[in-house]
């Protein structure tokens, strides 16, 4: 009685371990659940996506709700995007709300929308709802030099067309201000701006910034605007500035010229007075000469000493009187 007692408890024991292993492996509850929701899958075909490894409720769970909205698809579908690195339950959200929104978007495109790294959710709740799209202040000057600042709000749908390899918001953006700085640019006077900002929306709009995108843009508007610096005045103040400072260098040069000319002028003048002193000590040496060589006579020589001897005097009456000269200037 002991050991056959014994043997049941071992083969219920068996019963258990092989119960959890199998409800462990094959997820029957979620087998149960598909059934009871009219979906059709096998539990082979369970067991089937544990060994590609694939998790059967990140497939069937989605499954579920696309067949209780009346979407056409199957395991086999699902189970390749999940392979692929998607997202299957965003993928069918996106699914069931374009078709509630009347919006035409096939698995296909859904899921290449997805893998390319776009949020397919949100683009079509931004089809249904778009989304606004606010620039920081964008500066253009005008042609009077005045700087005028403006703020732009975007509003914009999502083109799910153009959702793969489209550009983003940032391509919007920066396309929006540069029609803003071209639209200030080409205003004569920044009065006209400030008195008529709807002319930097509408001019905007009209270039067709939206091409290329995955974004359609519905509108611009000019949220705030304002003045800024006066451009104009600073780059004239700049030039004048720079203007004063080549004309102090070029007059900087020109003093620096005049001073290395008075520099070799004094240079010549001191040479010509060093010849002028050695020819003057060379003069007694001739004079003794031309009368050893009776060249010149005592009479000469007489006569040229007094021309020596007038010519001091007449300096030394020269230097008295502009010295008394001096002196009544400085009595006076």
């Amino acid at each position: 009685m002991g050991s056959l007692d014994l043997g049941l408890i071992i083969i219920l024991g068996i019963i258990i371990i092989a119960l959890a292993v199998l409800f462990t492996f094959v997820p029957v509850m979620l087998w149960i659940s598909a059934l009871a929701a009219g979906v059709k899958i096998g539990i082979f075909e369970l067991v089937g996506m544990r060994l590609r490894r694939v998790i059967p409720a990140r497939v069937v769970n989605p499954l579920i709700k696309a067949v209780k909205a009346g979407l056409d698809l199957n395991t086999s579908r699902l189970e390749g995007h999940y392979l692929a690195g998607g997202n299957v339950d965003r993928v069918v959200n996106a699914l069931i709300a374009a078709q509630r929104a009347n919006i035409e978007l096939s698995f296909e495109r859904a899921a290449a929308i997805d893998l390319a790294g776009r949020d397919v959710l949100e683009a079509v709740q931004m089809s249904v709802n778009p989304k606004v799209i606010e620039t920081p202040f964008i500066a253009g000057v005008a042609m009077n030099g005045i700087e005028v600042k403006a703020k732009a709000r975007i509003t914009v749908r999502a083109n799910i067309d153009r959702l793969v390899g489209g550009a983003g918001e940032e391509t919007v953006i920066a396309r929006v201000g540069e029609g803003i700085v071209s639209t200030i640019g080409s205003a004569n006077d920044h009065k006209d701006v400030l008195e008529n900002p709807d002319m930097i929306s509408q001019t905007v709009l009209s270039k067709g910034l939206d091409s290329g995108t995955a974004f359609e843009i519905l509108s611009i508007d000019i949220a705030d605007i304002d003045v800024g610096k006066n451009i104009g005045a600073e780059l004239q103040t700049d030039q004048a500035e720079a203007d004063k400072k080549i004309a102090q260098a070029k007059a900087e040069e020109r003093r620096a010229m005049a001073v290395a000319q008075e520099q070799e002028m004094k240079a010549r003048v001191e040479e010509m007075r060093a010849k002028v002193v050695e020819a003057e000590a060379e003069v007694p040496m001739a004079l003794s000469e031309a009368l050893r060589k009776g060249n010149m006579g005592v009479m000469d020589y007489m006569n040229y000493q007094n021309v020596m001897a007038d010519t001091d005097m007449r300096g030394s009456i020269s230097k008295a009187t502009g010295d008394d000269q001096q002196s009544e200037k400085r009595d006076q």
